[in-house]
């Protein structure tokens, strides 16, 4: 009984292998992801179910203008290497590479598959992947099997105190959600990734470079850490700015050991340097894109606009909630300063926990990325203090009646957990009011989704087409062309293009005006349906410089009459 409540290993273990995993464990990994993964269907389902009947679900139920960018690149690499930029009208060269979207065109092609079903192929795949490298992870820091469930549920389910926020509209801030950010941020939060951002879960198996370390560092093989940094590659290739994490993270660690043996680590060295060699490219690349190219370098100076950052170091905990707290009071109880006789794996999980404080607000627009697998190292270190303090303390006290020790970690644990699932619970249920709206952005006409496929057919990859943010952010993944206007920060000039668009669709705007802003960017087609209307449209087709090429139910498509024998 006191090797299953004891966080750490034994003394002869400290430095050996991870923990041997049951096949029973295993058994609840899968069982566990399967369930979770078919609840969070579930949204999905009930959007392509319940849809009116003029109305379609277009496979997205969170951040659409991020999904749509990616599904643009999902359409572009479906038969390309390289993709252009479509989601602006400038024209540009096709230089951008990612590999995650390029693998899920290439599957999805041989498949017959399109964005929608291989972002639910995303989902389940990457969810399972990351759930087992998880519970693989933890068998390096848990002798014991409840402690690893009880962190690996903490991850999976964990949240912050979101919920209060959102008691708080609607009893004290008069409807208003004060810090928003602090509830909808998808990094830290697993269970809302799975939900809504899959590819954060997918980008978050970064970690099996930490699991091919440290399982080197014991072996004392330097083979390890080539497979790591391989990996570290594989991954950069896709989300270039985890590779920041990777090596934060490692060089923690390599620190900790230095100033506990008080000699350099040369294996951590030497894998450090091996890891970073042969997974730098990625980030070298990002770097040359984002400064050579001038179309390039103007999309990255507008990650700012969308005002999403870190929040500030004393909002964390509403961020992070109940485990984060656990986890400062653990890693505080612990005493950072003191490292004699703390065993390895106990220094990288500290490393890991105390280096992303400095991630998460490092000095760069995506520094809200870095939290991203923060919620592991806090959900160890959380359920080290719940089993390490907080049990023996309640069992001691017997404030849990009549309750043996194991029984009290059952039910602590247990409180801890569901404590911690409230926001998610929340963002969940928040899910089918949302949807339940069946408006845009998750939903669009179906007489849109026609002028698309008349689009898709007729326009060719370099026209321009000029409509609503609405419909915009789906016209390069829809049909192909470029989009006057769809994205935050793919859009070059994004605030003023906005200001033009609602200037084009304004009835006081003059002929003149609008036809500048067809010749000055090149404008082939021009969408007119309900969110163009809504910006007070009037009839273009019936101005002398546009016609009607397309028109069906309450969409039409016009063509300046200049462009019109392209």
């Amino acid at each position: 009984m006191q090797a299953e409540l004891s966080y750490t290993s034994t003394a002869a273990e400290k430095q050996a292998a991870a923990v041997a995993v049951t096949r029973r464990e295993w058994f609840f990994v899968l069982a566990t992801a399967l369930l979770v993964l078919a609840v969070t269907t579930l949204p999905f389902l009930y959007a392509y179910w319940s849809a009116p009947a003029d109305k379609q679900f277009m496979g997205v139920i969170h951040n659409v203008p991020d999904h749509m960018q990616y599904f643009s690149w999902f359409r572009e690499f479906s038969h390309a290497h390289l993709a252009a930029n479509k989601l602006t009208p400038e024209p540009n060269e096709p230089i951008f590479f990612n590999l995650l979207w390029w693998g899920m065109a290439r599957i999805g092609s041989v498949l017959g598959i399109g964005y929608a079903g291989m972002y639910q192929m995303l989902r389940w795949v990457a969810t399972i992947l990351f759930l087992a490298l998880l519970y693989r992870m933890l068998s390096w820091f848990f002798a014991g099997r409840l402690q690893r469930m009880t962190a690996f549920l903490l991850v999976l389910f964990g949240a912050g105190f979101g919920w209060v926020l959102v008691v708080m509209k609607y009893t004290v801030t008069n409807g208003e959600l004060i810090w928003p950010l602090d509830v909808y941020v998808a990094e830290p939060n697993t269970f809302f990734s799975i939900l809504g951002s899959p590819h954060f879960i997918a980008a978050a198996l970064y970690m099996f470079v930490f699991d091919l370390v440290l399982r080197g560092h014991a072996k004392n093989q330097l083979r390890y850490a080539v497979y790591a940094g391989l990996f570290a590659l594989f991954m950069g290739w896709q989300h270039a700015y985890d590779l920041l994490i990777v090596y934060g993270v490692l060089g923690a660690y390599t620190l900790l050991l230095w100033l506990r043996d008080r000699r350099p680590p040369l294996y951590l060295i030497w894998s450090c340097l091996i890891v970073g060699v042969l997974s730098v490219w990625p980030a070298l690349y990002s770097v040359l894109l984002t400064s050579l190219d001038p179309l390039w370098k103007e999309v990255l100076k507008q990650f700012a606009n969308a005002g999403v950052y870190t929040p500030p170091l004393y909002r964390l905990p509403i961020l992070l909630g109940l485990p984060f707290l656990l986890a400062l009071y653990t890693a505080i109880r612990q005493n950072p300063l003191r490292l004699q006789g703390v065993s390895n794996n106990d220094l990288f999980v500290r490393g890991w926990f105390w280096i992303s404080f400095v991630l998460v607000y490092l000095p760069v627009d995506y520094q809200i990325h870095m939290l991203n697998g923060w919620q592991v190292p806090i959900a160890i270190l959380a359920t080290q203090g719940i089993f390490g303090y907080l049990v023996p303390a309640l069992a001691q006290r017997r404030l849990i009646l009549r309750a043996s020790t194991r029984r009290v970690a059952f039910i602590v644990a247990a409180f801890v957990i569901v404590f911690s699932s409230l926001t998610n619970l929340y963002l969940f249920a928040w899910r089918f009011y949302d949807l339940s709206r069946y408006d845009y952005p998750y939903y669009l006409h179906r007489d849109e989704i026609a002028a698309l496929r008349w689009l898709e057919r007729n326009a060719q990859p370099d026209d321009v087409v000029l409509s609503s943010l609405e419909l915009g952010q789906y016209v390069p993944a829809e049909t192909g062309a470029h989009a006057f206007l769809a994205h935050w920060a793919q859009t070059v000039d994004f605030y003023g293009k906005s200001e033009m668009v609602s200037r084009f669709f304004d009835s006081q705007t003059s002929e003149a005006e609008r036809l500048q802003i067809v010749t000055d960017y090149d404008v082939d087609f021009i969408l007119l349906g309900p969110a163009e209307r809504a910006l007070s449209a009037e009839e273009l087709s019936d101005l002398p410089s546009f016609q009607e090429v397309y028109a069906a139910g309450k969409v039409k498509i016009l063509k300046p009459i200049s462009s019109s024998g392209r």
